[in-house]
């Protein structure tokens, strides 16, 4: 299969309409049409050949057209079909042809051309490009609204990789380096193996051909352990050079042993669960070294993190505007920024982004604002107080603070001594606010207030609170979501989990097709412009979007 850097080459032309002979037989085949088809005649031809020049030479065999391969591309995944399935109904489908404006007679062309087109857009940087030109598409179409309502959730994705225990994690991973090494140089794998590594790692590790007793595992771990030894070692000493241009997958080992073995002396020694690094921070397969552990809630995954954020305009159809794969850990919150920007880049900023709590702080809250003239909609997190959480006393929203006057007072009247502005553990930036022991001490509020024992005086009341503007932003916020008024501003964002149901159900979303977090991101990004199609079609029909299901017994009772 030709590379990246081989001499294939694209030459721009005239896209022409679909073939007469086509067209007759699809119209005669598909009275009512389908998707694909009406695609081609409401929409157009999406892609063009010179959006794509960069990722071409100028000279050298030809290409099949770029703006084909896009489209594709866009079918497959709206389909959910194997390239080889892709390839096979570019041949055999009359309706793709259509879509395509090929000949009835075309021979179509070889399932490895999709895998190299989306390499070259890795290579190229335009793993968005097939969302954003279709954005673009039906922007001219209006079927954006400017300044709109748009919403954003989550969802964790499974790593295209097999849960292994540890003894079946660490004999795989070497096994992968060997076969790089016998890959990379052969001839000194031969001079430096052992030949009991052939027996013993020559077949994929499978729990069935492990020991049972834990006494066996254990030795078998450690042995797997000094074999990785004895081969890093190996390379390290290696004279002509050979260690620094080593493989990944021998890189990988590497990182590997660091975090399962240590030396005991001349012996190498399997690490006890407590003695590795956080599970969130480890390697869980050699093949996606990307992949990691996280858990939400009761749900714990190896893979990432898909964030899709829509259009949600009652008079315009529900339109994916962004997508972001991050890895499986990354909280929320640290996306908004990152969507907010990415919406930015393309002109398509809502006025209103409604989100869930995990997505607000009081610093977004301020810069949505200023930065982007755009209402961040959503809950922000209770205070964690004690009070707070009690519900009685003096909690954060009773006092007030005179920035001024760099005071504050509480309830009963007392004036705070001292205001200290510093950044905490995280860096953010705080004012921390002290009363006086005198004061509180004497306060007949103090049990309300600060927590003491009958007999012994109060500790006196400190205050962390964040600076003025984000201060006010999250207090403003957290008396303004207890009312009437702003759950239903905050209705709008109903419907997103929806989106990712259909991503998941539909589309595939959740399970990665390919290896590593870019190639990862790709697949979201073609989801997402494939998931557009079938709504934008949808709307164009006038078919009435899906209503939230309800099981028989809440009909039932809300009926009665």
């Amino acid at each position: 299969m030709e590379t990246l850097e081989g001499a294939m080459a694209m030459h721009p032309s005239l896209i022409d309409p679909v073939p007469e002979e086509t067209a007759r037989v699809a119209r005669a085949a598909f009275r009512k049409g389908t998707l694909l088809m009406r695609v081609r005649d409401e929409i157009g031809v999406l892609y063009e050949d010179a959006m794509f020049a960069d990722l071409y030479h100028a000279r050298g065999q030809w290409a099949i057209a770029p703006w084909r391969l896009a489209l594709v591309t866009l079918f497959q995944f709206l389909e959910n079909l194997s390239d080889r399935q892709a390839a096979e109904a570019v041949r055999s489908r009359i309706d793709w042809k259509y879509a395509l404006g090929l000949e009835l007679t075309d021979p179509g062309f070889d399932f490895s051309v999709l895998c190299e087109f989306r390499a070259r857009l890795l290579a190229g940087g335009q793993d968005q490009c097939l969302l954003e030109i279709l954005l673009e598409r039906l922007g001219a179409h209006g079927l954006i609204k400017s300044r709109g309502k748009q919403r954003t959730d989550s969802t964790h994705v499974l790593a295209a990789i097999r849960t292994l225990n540890r003894l079946e994690f660490v004999g795989e991973t070497l096994r992968a380096a060997l076969h790089a090494l016998a890959q990379a140089a052969l001839a000194w794998l031969v001079q430096h193996g052992r030949s009991d590594w052939a027996e013993r790692y020559g077949a994929r590790v499978e729990q069935y051909r492990l020991p049972k007793s834990l006494a066996a595992r254990q030795a078998l771990a450690e042995a797997i352990g000094t074999d990785g030894h004895d081969l890093l070692v190996a390379l390290l000493n290696e004279r002509e050079g050979f260690w620094p241009d080593r493989p990944l997958a021998v890189e990988r080992l590497r990182l590997v042993w660091i975090q399962q073995f240590y030396h005991d002396g001349d012996s190498v020694r399997w690490r006890e669960p407590a003695d590795q690094p956080p599970v969130s921070g480890r390697l869980h397969s050699p093949y996606d070294p990307e992949a990691r552990y996280a858990k939400k809630r009761n749900i714990g995954w190896i893979g990432y993190k898909v964030h899709l954020t829509e259009t949600c305009d009652a008079d315009r159809p529900h339109l994916i505007t962004d997508v972001q794969t991050t890895a499986a850990g990354l909280a929320d919150v640290a996306m908004t920024a990152t969507v907010h920007s990415a919406l930015a880049s393309r002109g398509l900023l809502p006025a209103i982004h409604a989100v869930d709590s995990g997505y607000v702080n009081a610093d977004l809250l301020v810069a949505s604002r200023v930065s982007y003239a755009l209402e961040l909609l959503g809950p922000a997190l209770p205070d964690s107080s004690r009070q707070a959480q009690a519900g009685q006393g003096f909690d954060l929203s009773a006092f007030t603070i005179d920035w001024s006057e760099r005071i504050a007072r509480c309830p009963a009247g007392q004036i705070s001594q001292s205001w200290k502005e510093e950044r905490d553990e995280r860096g953010v930036a705080v004012v921390r606010i002290g009363f006086s022991q005198k004061s509180c001490n004497s306060c007949p509020s103090r049990v309300l207030c600060s927590p003491f024992k009958p007999g012994c005086r109060a500790n006196p009341r400190r205050l962390t609170i964040l600076e003025q503007p984000a201060h006010e932003a999250l207090q403003a916020r957290r008396r303004e979501q207890n009312g009437e008024l702003w759950k239903t501003h905050y209705a709008c964002r109903a419907g997103i989990e929806g989106t990712l149901s259909q991503g998941i159900r539909s589309f595939g979303l959740r399970r990665c097709r390919y290896l590593g977090q870019a190639k990862t991101h790709l697949q979201h990004v073609c989801t997402a412009a494939a998931m557009n199609l079938v709504r934008v079609d949808a709307w164009l029909r006038g078919q009435p979007r899906a209503r939230t299901r309800q099981s028989q017994v809440v009909a039932l009772l809300a009926a009665a």
